[in-house]
C-alpha cells in the first residue's frame, strides 16, 4: 500500500501559509522559523546589518576525551585486572564489574 504524506508549513507569526524554514542560532541556541514570504524578507532585512558585520563561526568541538586517553586508560584497567587475577580479554570492551573494581581500588 503506498501512502502519501504532505508537510503544510504553517507561517509562525501570523499562522496563515508560509513558504520557508530559517534556521538559526543566537546566543548558543539553534531555532527554526516556518515564515511566507513577507515575513522571511523582515527577518532577512532585520539581520542584514549584523550578518553584514558577523564572522561565520566553526562548530564546537566536543569535549569528549580522545581515543588515545581511552586506549591508555583500558591498558592501565587490563594490567591492573591481571595483577589482581582477574581474567580480561586483551582486545574488546572490558566488563562493567572489573573498572567498578578498578575504580574502586583508587583507580583513575
Amino acid at each position: 500500500m503506498a501512502q502519501k504524506v504532505s508537510v503544510v508549513l504553517e507561517d509562525d507569526l501570523t499562522g496563515g501559509p508560509a513558504e520557508q524554514t530559517i534556521r538559526f542560532a543566537f546566543d548558543g541556541t539553534d531555532y527554526e522559523i516556518d515564515l511566507n514570504a513577507k515575513n522571511a524578507a523582515k527577518f532577512s532585512k532585520q539581520l542584514a546589518p549584523y550578518v553584514e558585520h558577523a564572522r561565520r563561526a566553526g562548530r564546537a568541538r566536543s569535549h569528549r576525551p580522545g581515543r588515545a586517553a581511552n586506549r591508555q586508560r583500558s591498558g592501565d584497567i587490563r594490567a591492573w585486572a591481571k595483577e589482581h587475577g582477574l581474567a580480561v580479554s586483551e582486545r574488546g570492551r572490558i566488563p562493567a564489574s572489573v573498572v567498578e573494581q578498578y575504580n574502586a581500588a583508587g583507580g583513575h
